[in-house]
């Protein structure tokens, strides 16, 4: 599983001129489900979208989660981070989920969080998305469970 985090002060998520899921300090996760992704799997990013520490402390390091913070979590599900890009001018997505594989995946994280954090939003999964979000810092990073 692979996640593209981001630390924001606010993001959101639009489909058809309608926002679907919106938060304000905290993180957007843009998440791939890979063919081999399982329950471990989704445990682990789990563990590291709430434990992760982008978030700064008193001194200005960061050093606090997003469980810390309480802040939101923004989960978009988004199959193109699991891209194969190494060759050619158009990428291969061999190395992303099957439709049916990446829902259930991703249903089974939005689950989880929800149970372990309050404040968690979702775009809609397979729909054309919208995303807005203002970064702070910037601050991004790349999360892969492999």
């Amino acid at each position: 599983m692979i996640a593209l985090i981001q630390r924001v002060l606010s993001a959101r998520v639009d489909v058809d001129d309608e926002t679907v899921g919106s938060i304000g300090p905290g993180l957007l996760a843009l998440v791939a489900v890979q063919p081999d992704d399982g329950e471990a799997q989704t445990k682990r990013m789990l563990e590291r979208l709430l434990g992760y520490r982008v978030f700064s402390d008193d001194t200005g390091r960061m050093n606090r989660s997003l469980t810390d913070i309480g802040g939101g979590l923004l989960l978009v599900s988004q199959f193109t981070l699991a891209a194969d890009t190494h060759s050619g001018m158009r990428p291969s997505f061999t190395t992303a989920g099957t439709p049916e594989h990446g829902r259930h995946w991703f249903d089974r994280l939005v689950e989880l969080a929800r149970i372990a954090h309050p404040g968690v939003e979702t775009g809609r999964f397979g729909a054309h998305m919208v995303v807005q979000l203002v970064n702070d810092g910037p601050v991004t990073f790349w999360l892969d469970t492999r």
